[in-house]
């Protein structure tokens, strides 16, 4: 299942880039997913990790995800795709609505978040200063309702924003 979510996920995201790598994007769900891997976890969870960003970024739909890779992947993806949209308000109120909907996550989507936001952190950190600004003051605050997500991870996430 994994090597097909692979499949997937790289034929989803296309030609897609890193905003500041400038690397082919799934390079950054492949991240994830060995972050995760690092820590106690469920081929579910590795799956969806390397899904993750796919609703958010791509025309597939969560039924595709459910059809492909079961309810409990789909659930997990569902769980870490954004819910707010530009409708919803600034940025600081959709970044809110996201944290409210991520605090009532199982676990498993919890560690699977902290490891897309440690991925995040070190390339936002290392190649835009202002940005990381605003996305550190933003993590610090997720940070407090992922506390369920994997120890190890949570702190690895948390040394990054200090």
């Amino acid at each position: 299942m994994e090597q097909h979510a692979l499949r997937f996920a790289t034929r989803a995201h296309g030609s897609q880039l890193r905003k500041y790598t400038l690397e082919p994007y799934i390079v950054h769900p492949i991240a994830v997913a060995e972050i995760v891997r690092s820590v106690t976890h469920t081929p579910e969870m590795i799956v969806a990790a390397l899904l993750h960003d796919i609703i958010e970024d791509t025309p597939v739909q969560l039924l595709d995800i459910k059809i492909k890779f079961g309810a409990n992947v789909a659930q997990l993806v569902a769980w870490l795709t954004d819910i707010s949209t530009p409708f919803h308000g600034n940025r600081a109120v959709r970044k809110e609505l996201d944290r409210q909907h991520l605090a009532l996550a199982p676990a498993e989507a919890k560690t699977i978040k902290l490891a897309d936001l440690i991925d995040n952190s070190v390339s936002i950190k290392a190649s835009d200063p202002d940005f990381w600004k605003v996305f550190r003051a933003e993590k610090i605050r997720l940070l407090d309702v992922l506390k369920e997500g994997d120890k190890t991870l949570w702190d690895r996430a948390a040394s990054l924003v200090e």
